[in-house]
């Protein structure tokens, strides 16, 4: 049963609404030929992101943590051996991405038509670090921004990039959206306010990527929607998120896996997306994020202290 809230959401300009998923927006799709980067395809949104796009056709370059995670994932989801290239990529482990990087680079799959930069871990109730970074956002953000920037090149002239962001980037921390000066979070931390900030990093990732990116190729940010999937594994549950996750859940909050992947799907895929770059999307349609999701002067300022971190974690 799809959530009450979602029997109040129209579809918008795109033809496309709350409640569609991403079967629905591939539906008529032919993706014979084409080839898909995804990270995060052992689970949630990566998955089903995975398995829709390669039952229309397409061949797919899947992430996981490791190679066995990404192999078991498609054969569950029925891509075809031939048309999957599984690589090993711990976001939070910048040689690792590197690494990454050259086998994605190095295997057969060819040039790209979307890459999805869809893994991510939420909302975890005690400070890590690793690599004196904090870890959601060495996770979701600094590794994706080696990643990225990495095989950026291996894009097709048309290529288009999709980076996973959430509304939870309205949650960042208040006075400065990213906290540049406290990167371990010693100073200031809160699950969810770490989580945003790291959400908000790769809102402005993606904005400040589509004016770099050469002219045809797009890059846009995604706010997915609420589901129950593995990326809560490890979040903070408190009473907030409690009442969210299970009692609210069932009847208004969540989304259907399905749901929640639409709108990565159709950004990556649909004809009408063509041409559309440095947006923040959610259900399917251009929305609005935070102030701090708006500031280009933030954005570009979180690219050249990315940069900076980067260069640091070198090898």
């Amino acid at each position: 049963m799809a959530p009450l809230i979602g029997y109040f959401m129209r579809n918008g300009p795109s033809g496309f609404g709350y409640n569609s998923t991403a079967e629905q927006v591939a539906n008529g799709l032919d993706l014979t030929g084409k080839t898909y980067l995804i990270t995060g395809v052992n689970a949630g949104l990566g998955y089903e992101t995975m398995r829709v796009l390669a039952s229309k056709g397409a061949t797919i370059v899947g992430l996981a943590r490791t190679v066995e995670k990404a192999t078991q994932a498609a054969a569950k989801a029925g891509v075809p051996e031939g048309k999957f290239y599984p690589i090993a990529c711990e976001l939070s482990e910048p040689s690792v991405v590197r690494m990454a990087v050259r086998e994605v680079v190095a295997c057969r799959a060819g040039p790209l038509d979307a890459i999805i930069a869809n893994a991510a871990i939420m909302a975890l109730p005690k400070r890590e670090t690793k690599h004196g970074v904090e870890l959601q956002y060495l996770t979701n953000h600094v590794g994706h921004f080696i990643l990225v920037n990495g095989i950026v090149k291996q894009l097709k002239p048309d290529g288009r990039v999709v980076i996973l962001s959430s509304m939870a980037e309205s949650m960042a921390y208040k006075k400065h959206g990213i906290n540049f000066d406290d990167m371990t979070g010693e100073k200031e931390y809160s699950p969810w306010g770490a989580y945003g900030q790291s959400k908000l990093a790769n809102l402005l990732f993606a904005r400040e990527l589509s004016k770099r990116l050469p002219e045809g190729q797009v890059c846009n940010s995604v706010h997915p929607g609420v589901a129950a999937t593995e990326l809560s594994r490890n979040m903070d549950q408190g009473p907030i998120a409690k009442f969210i996750f299970g009692t609210l859940g069932p009847m208004i909050a969540l989304k259907s896996v399905g749901a929640c992947a639409a709108t990565q799907t159709y950004l990556a895929v649909h004809p009408d997306a063509k041409g559309i770059t440095g947006k923040y999307w959610a259900s399917c349609n251009v929305s609005t994020p935070s102030p701090h999701g708006q500031d280009d002067e933030l954005a570009a300022r979180m690219w050249k202290e990315t940069e900076a971190l980067v260069n640091s974690l070198e090898e």
